[in-house]
């Protein structure tokens, strides 16, 4: 018995180190940012190109992350639903992006974009290669899938007793996911568009790969860094990494508070 117990001790310290190892890189490399990018913070009250990036990605991440919401939420309950036919078909294209490189993603959107659908746009007025709707449109594909996953893992834990129920009373598909399905999972959905938001404000190779970098046009954050590092502007280039951590861990602290709720509340209902 002794023999037993000091082999699960010996395993559980084994963990724990390496669980530390693996904490200790993540905080050094958050650390680096922040000691080298503090001296620099007072750059970004004078720079009006520090102004038009954060400006522009704030918008651009804002939009990107509105659309994802719009179509991420009928695709993650059409893909649970047991009646969809096609909803296995429906979740392997959507979450191929998922294990594409941004780069890639942004390379398929410019071959879209360049091809007879993406001139009719432009012909209308819808430009996207090497304009800012491009960056947009990036970001829409990158978390898309993103959105849907998380979105869906939600949708299939919830009770379908609960659909059934409200069904037999007489509620339509449309009043149980809007009164019943919507309601119970607003924690997950708020959360997931809090991290999308926030992958969005970091996208960079889709972006970059779309709409290229253009100084005060195409100018996220994320390119600035770019821009600024490649011109020997570190000062610059640390600010806008400040920025973009300090906005990133709001929001992810806040979206594990959200979804930390649903949680607990789960548990609460379980009990």
């Amino acid at each position: 018995m002794k023999r037993h117990t000091r082999r699960v001790n010996a395993f559980e310290v084994l963990m724990v180190a390496l669980a530390t190892v693996a904490v200790l890189f993540v905080f050094l490399a958050v650390a680096a940012i922040v000691v080298k990018g503090i001296p620099y913070i007072g750059e970004i009250w004078k720079s009006e190109e520090v102004h038009f990036a954060l400006r522009l990605s704030l918008w651009t991440s804002l939009c990107s992350t509105g659309l994802c919401l719009l179509f991420g939420i009928p695709a993650a309950y059409a893909v649970t639903r047991p009646g969809f036919r096609f909803r296995n078909l429906y979740s392997v294209i959507i979450e191929i992006p998922l294990s594409m490189p941004n780069i890639m993603l942004g390379l398929s959107l410019m071959i879209l974009f360049a091809s007879a659908p993406g001139k009719f746009l432009s012909a209308h007025g819808l430009h996207v290669i090497f304009n800012v709707n491009g960056i947009i449109f990036a970001h829409l594909l990158v978390n898309l899938p993103f959105v849907v996953h998380m979105i869906r893992t939600v949708f299939l834990d919830l009770d379908p007793h609960l659909e059934l129920v409200a069904g037999s009373l007489g509620a339509g598909p449309g009043r149980r996911f809007f009164f019943i399905t919507l309601p119970l999972a607003k924690n997950a959905i708020l959360g997931a568009a809090l991290l999308a938001w926030s992958r969005a404000l970091g996208e960079f190779g889709a972006t970059l790969m779309l709409v290229g970098a253009t100084r005060m046009k195409t100018e996220t954050l994320p390119t600035s860094i770019y821009l600024n590092m490649a011109t020997g502007d570190t000062g610059q280039a640390m600010a806008c990494a400040v920025i973009l951590l300090m906005i990133s861990g709001i929001s992810h602290l806040t979206a594990n508070v959200v979804m930390g709720r649903k949680r607990s509340g789960d548990g609460g209902q379980q009990r």
